[in-house]
């Protein structure tokens, strides 16, 4: 596998690469991954089964749409691919550090710009790809409302149900949700998609994004989904609202859209999440639109 991977990158660079060393990097919950070099040049690399090459595949072209923006910073997807039993993507290696409060202040400034400025006619993406290992289906829709309602929050529901875990009516909690978003028309912005500590980190004092799931939509789910699993540093927010405001009534819609990340969640991973998943659903069906 791994001269799979050197002879990729060699091909890629058009530089032969052999690896001098290589050493696994902890944190993912998803894929193995490794930081490799050949003494001069270093790359990250994702390793996962052979029938995970489109999720890779789909990760770079996200990373590659992002990669062209002059606001924010991520990684540089250098090549994906198959050994014989493995599926991989390389990366550019990044050396990242904690943020000061102004670096995470600088970064709610980029990320606003990228919110303001990357947008779109319709809501969607070129392409479907991945939320964690769960498909995302973003054929283009005009209607906000009723793209979350159905292909994101009816979606999730559906594969819950394919696991035998039924949360109730599928098309009685699409129409709820499609209520409550039906007067809201944001501007179709490039979100990342999957917005949490983990995939934001700094380097050379410049925020960096990266595990992307992109698609155009509301912004606010990009916000809403750093408040879910801990808040990022009160700077962020501060850097954001200076350059790009919330609009009204953001807090009535960030319960439901932080529902999809816990209905993902609860598809991945089981157990508490999908209680969770049932404790959102109840205060969603409780919210009068």
């Amino acid at each position: 596998m791994w001269q799979t991977i050197a002879n990729a990158i060699s091909e890629v660079t058009g530089q032969e690469f052999v690896i001098r060393d290589k050493h696994a990097i902890t944190g993912g919950d998803i894929n193995l991954a490794y930081k490799i070099t050949n003494g001069s040049h270093s790359y990250f690399v994702k390793i996962n089964q052979k029938q995970t090459l489109d999720n890779f595949e789909q990760e770079a072209y996200s990373l590659k749409q992002l990669s062209n923006l002059i606001d924010i910073k991520c990684p540089l997807p250098l090549v994906s691919g198959t050994s014989i039993d493995k599926s991989f993507l390389v990366i550019e290696y990044l050396n990242f550090n904690n943020g000061t409060p102004q670096h995470w202040f600088q970064f709610g400034q980029q990320l606003a710009q990228m919110h303001q400025k990357v947008t779109h006619g319709e809501y969607g993406w070129q392409e479907d790809n991945y939320i964690g290992q769960n498909l995302q289906p973003n054929p283009w829709q005009k209607n906000w409302s009723m793209f979350f309602a159905e292909q994101r929050i009816g979606w999730q529901l559906q594969l819950l149900e394919e696991k035998s875990i039924k949360l109730g009516n599928i098309n009685h909690i699409c129409q709820h949700c499609h209520d409550l978003l039906v007067s809201h028309h944001p501007r179709p912005s490039l979100l990342h998609g999957d917005l949490w500590q983990g995939n934001v980190s700094f380097s050379n004092n410049t925020g960096v994004i990266f595990d992307p799931a992109c698609y155009y939509g509301d912004r606010e789910t990009d916000i809403a989904m750093t408040e879910l699993f801990g808040q990022f540093p009160s700077d962020f927010y501060q850097g954001y609202q200076t350059t790009f405001p919330l609009q009204k009534n953001y807090e009535q819609r960030k319960p439901l859209y932080n529902f999809y990340h816990v209905l993902n969640h609860a598809n991945m991973f089981g157990g508490v999440y999908i209680d969770q998943a049932k404790a959102s659903l109840h205060r969603i069906l409780s919210t009068v639109h």
